[in-house]
C-alpha cells in the first residue's frame, strides 16, 4: 500500500498509544475522540525538543535559497536548510514576511515542499502551521482579489460586505495553500497620526467590535470549533492597545488607564473572542512601561481569565528579542525567553534564527521552566493544526479545487464594498455627480496610480512596487476616461515634491469645465509610516490652489492612509470626497459616484481633524469641547465621525425612545423615521448615539450605540427600530469593573434628540 500522510499520521498514533500502555483492539477505536484525542496522542509522544520547535516560527527566507532578505528570485526551497528547520529543530510554523506576491501554482510548490518534509521526514509527521498577512484580500497571491483596506470598510457602516469580504480573501488565501492569516487588526485607531491607521476600523470601539467579529466569520465560517477547507484561522492582532502611542509612532510606548484599557482598546478583541477567532497576535510595544510580551496580568489574566480566550497566542516580529534590545527589560535573550514564555505567549515568530529554540530547551531542562508549561502551549498549537484540518491533510490543492479563485463574483463585491465606502464630504453647488458631457480634467498624485489606490499591504509589504500592479484594473483617470471620452489628464510625479510630467496643468484646467485633483501619500505601514507632520504635503497644497486659481470648479479626491489635514485648501474646492485606500477597483467605483451611477453612501468612522494640535475623538470629554472662562472651542474637527452626504439629502423625523421596565425586559426602543425626498434611491447609514448626562466617571459627549444600514428608493419614508439594553449603557467605573448607574440619558439620531429616565 503506498503509504500517505495520512496513513503515516495514524500510524504515529498507534505507536504513541503503544508509549502511553494504551490498549485498544482496533485504529478505530485509536481514532476514536471519546477515548483519547489525536492532539493528546501526539502530545504524549513529543520530546522536549519537539515540543520547543512547535512553538517556533520561523520565516521563509530561513529555508530558502538565497540569505536572509536576499532570497533568489523565484523564491525556492533549499532542501538542506528545509531539513535543519524541520528535522533538526522540529520547527513547527513558517511564515512569509517580505518578497512579492506569487502565482497559486508556485506557492503550492513552496507550500507543498515544506508540507512534504514535515509530514514524511520528521520523526511525528506533524505538519507546519503556514502563515501570511493577507489583510485586505489574498495580497501575495497574484491575480486575488482585493478590497478596500479596513478603514474604507468601516465607513460602509455595513458589516456584511466586510463577512463577505473575508470568506472571499480566506478563499483565495487557502486557494494558495495558506490555512492562517494575520487578521483582523482590531485595534483602536484614536490617533490620527499612528502609520498603522489605515489598518483600523476607525476610532469607535463599537464599530471595530461589530466590523471586527464580521471579519473573524468571513475567515474562519463558524464558531472556531472547525475551519474547512476554504476558510482559514483568523488572528486578532494586536493584542492589547499597540495603537495607544502617545506619539503616534509605531510600536512607541502607550499610558492607559485600567479604565481606559477596557473601554476602549477590550471591546474589539473581546467580541472576536465571541466569534471564534482561533488565534492573537501580541502587541509589540508596552503599556505603562511593561512591554505586553512580558506582562501576564494582559496576557493571562486578562486575556485568559477574564476574557477566557482558549487560543493560540503568536509573538510579533522579533518581539522577544526587542525585550532585550528594544524594551531592555531582559539582560540577554535567553532571559527574555524565560519572560514571554512564563508571561503566556505561545509561538515565538523568532524569525531568523533558533536561538528561542536552544535557549527555551536550555531553560527547560535548567528547571526554570516547566515541561508542563510547554504542553500548555503545545496543545493550543496541534489543536490548531487540528481544527485547520491540517493533521488530516496538510498539502495545498489544485488549482482546479477553487474555480472561484479571482471570480467575476468576487471582483463584484470588492467592487460593492468601494462604492458603499466612499464618503462624499462636500457638495456646494451640487457640483456633483458630473453631467455626463462635462469636459473634466483629471490631475494630481493618485490620479494615475493603482499603488495609491491599494495602500500597503498590496503584493508587497509596503505595496509601494508599482511593477507588481493589477495592470488590468482602472486607475481614477481611466476609470472616468471610460464612462466619458471627453477628460484630459496631466501626470504629477511626487507627494512632497510636484513635478509635472506631460501638458500644461493651468491650460488644461483652464479649458475645463470641472477640475477633479486626486491627492494622497505614500503607501506605507508600521515604522516605514512614521510622520512628523499631520498636513497634506504643502506641494499638494499648492498645486490643489493652484488649481483653484482658474476659478474652475474643483473636486478633491482624498485617497489617504490616515486623514491628512487640508482645511488650508478645502475652502477653494467645490466637492470633497473622501475615497480612503479602495482596492483594486476603487477607481471604477469612485467614478461611479463621481458620475452619479451609484449615489454614495459612506460615512467617517473617525474624526477628521482640521489641526494637528487639539485633535480628538467624538466621544470625548466635555472639558474637551468648550472652555467656560474664555470661550474657546476646544473640539473642532474639519468633519465629525459619523459624516457623510449623499445625493438625496435624507431627513430624520419623529424620534421616539421608550424604557421597558426591568419586569418586562429592561430594553430601550428607538424609532425614527427616515425618508428620502429625491428622485434617487440611497442607502443611508443610521447611527444611534447616547449620552449618559451625569455619572461617577466623567462620561463622554455621546458615544454610539447601535446602527443600521438601510436602502430607501425614491421618495421613500421608512421606520428604523433599534432595541438595546442597560447592558448596553454601562460603563467602566472606577473599580475597573463595567457598571450601569440610572439617571437621565439623551438619545440622538441624525438631528434629532430624546431624553429619558432609566432606573
Amino acid at each position: 500500500m503506498k503509504m500517505t500522510s495520512k496513513n503515516i499520521f495514524q500510524s504515529v498514533l498507534m505507536l504513541a498509544l503503544v508509549a502511553m500502555n494504551v490498549s485498544c483492539s482496533s485504529q478505530k477505536d485509536i481514532l476514536n475522540p471519546k477515548k483519547v484525542s489525536n492532539v493528546d496522542l501526539l502530545l504524549s509522544s513529543m520530546s522536549i525538543e519537539e515540543k520547543v520547535g512547535q512553538m517556533t516560527q520561523l520565516n521563509i527566507d530561513v529555508v530558502c535559497e538565497g540569505e536572509v532578505y536576499k532570497l533568489s528570485e523565484p523564491h525556492r526551497l533549499n532542501a538542506t536548510k528545509l531539513h535543519q528547520a524541520l528535522v533538526d529543530y522540529h520547527v513547527g510554523s513558517i511564515l512569509n514576511c517580505g518578497g512579492h506576491a506569487y502565482p497559486r501554482e508556485q506557492w503550492h510548490e513552496i507550500i507543498g515542499g515544506i508540507q512534504k518534509v514535515a509530514t514524511t521526514e520528521t520523526r511525528l509527521k506533524v505538519p507546519i502551521l503556514y502563515g501570511i498577512d493577507a489583510i485586505h484580500g489574498a495580497n501575495y497571491v497574484t491575480g486575488s482579489t482585493l478590497f478596500p483596506q479596513q478603514l474604507a470598510q468601516a465607513a460602509t457602516f455595513n458589516p456584511s460586505l466586510t463577512e463577505e469580504g473575508g470568506r472571499i480573501t480566506a478563499y483565495e488565501t487557502r486557494a494558495a495553500g495558506i490555512p492562517w492569516n494575520f487578521s483582523p487588526v482590531l485595534d483602536v485607531g484614536r490617533n490620527k497620526n499612528w502609520s498603522r491607521f489605515f489598518e483600523t476600523f476607525g476610532e469607535d470601539p463599537y464599530v471595530c467590535s461589530v466590523f471586527g467579529s464580521a471579519l473573524v466569520r468571513g475567515y474562519q465560517g463558524g464558531n472556531g470549533t472547525a475551519v474547512d477547507n476554504v476558510h482559514v484561522a483568523a488572528c486578532m492582532k494586536h493584542f492589547l492597545g499597540y495603537s495607544g502611542t502617545r506619539t503616534g509612532f509605531d510600536r512607541t510606548p502607550a499610558i492607559i488607564s485600567d479604565i481606559e484599557l477596557r473601554e476602549i482598546y477590550r471591546p474589539s478583541f473581546q467580541a472576536a473572542i465571541d466569534a471564534g477567532a482561533l488565534t492573537v497576535m501580541i502587541n509589540s510595544g508596552e503599556i505603562n512601561g511593561i512591554p505586553v510580551h512580558a506582562d501576564p496580568k494582559v496576557l493571562i489574566d486578562l486575556l485568559r481569565t477574564e476574557m477566557g480566550f482558549k487560543g493560540l497566542a503568536v509573538t510579533d516580529w522579533e518581539d522577544i528579542i526587542k525585550l532585550v534590545k528594544n524594551h531592555r527589560v531582559a539582560v540577554d535573550l535567553k532571559e527574555a525567553t524565560y519572560l514571554a514564555v512564563m508571561a503566556g505567549i505561545d509561538m515565538c515568530m523568532v524569525p531568523n534564527d533558533y536561538d528561542f529554540t536552544k535557549y527555551l530547551i536550555e531553560l527547560v531542562k535548567e528547571g526554570r521552566i516547566s515541561e508542563e508549561r510547554l504542553n500548555v502551549s503545545v496543545k493550543r498549537i496541534l489543536e490548531t493544526k487540528e481544527k485547520l484540518g491540517l493533521l488530516q491533510n496538510a498539502m495545498p490543492p489544485s488549482v482546479a479545487a477553487f474555480p472561484k479563485f479571482a471570480s467575476e463574483e468576487h471582483k463584484a463585491a470588492a467592487l460593492h464594498t468601494a462604492e458603499e465606502s466612499i464618503t462624499l464630504l462636500e457638495n456646494k453647488n451640487n457640483i456633483l455627480p458630473l453631467k455626463k458631457d462635462a469636459k473634466i480634467f483629471v490631475t494630481g498624485p493618485a490620479a494615475n496610480s493603482m499603488t495609491l489606490l491599494n495602500g500597503a499591504w498590496t503584493r508587497t509589504w509596503q505595496g509601494t512596487d508599482a511593477q507588481f500592479d493589477d495592470v488590468s484594473k482602472n486607475t481614477i483617470y481611466e476609470a472616468l476616461l471610460s464612462k466619458n471620452k471627453n477628460v484630459t489628464f496631466s501626470e504629477v510625479c511626487g507627494l512632497e515634491t510636484m513635478n509635472k510630467v506631460n501638458g500644461n496643468p493651468l491650460e488644461m484646467a483652464a479649458n475645463a469645465d470641472v477640475i477633479v485633483v486626486c491627492v494622497s501619500e505614500l503607501p506605507s505601514t508600521e515604522l516605514p509610516g512614521n510622520i512628523y507632520d499631520l498636513e497634506l504635503p504643502k506641494a499638494q497644497q499648492e498645486y490643489v490652489k493652484m488649481l483653484q486659481s482658474t476659478l474652475k470648479p474643483v473636486v478633491l479626491v482624498l485617497v489617504e492612509n490616515r486623514p491628512r489635514i487640508v482645511r488650508d485648501i478645502v475652502d477653494g474646492c467645490s466637492a470633497v470626497v473622501m475615497a480612503y485606500q479602495p482596492g483594486d477597483f476603487g477607481g471604477d467605483a469612485l467614478a461611479n459616484i463621481l458620475y452619479g451611477d451609484v449615489n454614495p453612501s459612506g460615512k467617517l468612522p473617525f474624526t477628521y481633524p482640521k489641526f494637528q494640535v487639539g485633535t480628538s475623538t467624538y466621544d470625548h470629554k466635555y472639558t474637551e469641547t468648550f472652555d467656560k472662562d474664555f470661550g474657546n472651542k476646544a473640539f473642532q474637527p474639519q468633519w465629525e465621525f459619523g459624516y457623510g452626504l449623499s445625493y438625496s439629502n435624507v431627513q430624520y423625523e419623529n424620534l421616539q425612545v421608550s424604557y421597558e421596565s426591568e419586569a418586562m425586559g429592561g430594553e430601550i426602543f428607538i424609532r425614527v423615521d427616515v425618508v428620502n425626498p429625491s428622485e434617487r434611491s440611497v442607502k443611508e447609514s443610521v447611527l444611534v448615539f447616547a449620552t449618559d448626562e451625569v455619572a461617577s466617571i466623567t462620561p463622554s459627549v455621546k458615544k454610539l450605540k447601535a446602527f443600521q444600514k438601510i436602502e430607501l428608493a425614491p421618495k421613500q419614508k421608512r421606520t428604523v427600530e433599534f432595541s438595546i439594553s442597560k447592558e448596553d449603557l454601562k460603563f467602566i467605573g472606577k473599580d475597573a469593573q463595567p457598571i450601569f448607574e440610572s439617571g437621565a440619558f439623551q438619545f440622538h439620531v441624525g438631528s434629532l434628540t430624546k431624553r429619558l429616565i432609566i432606573e
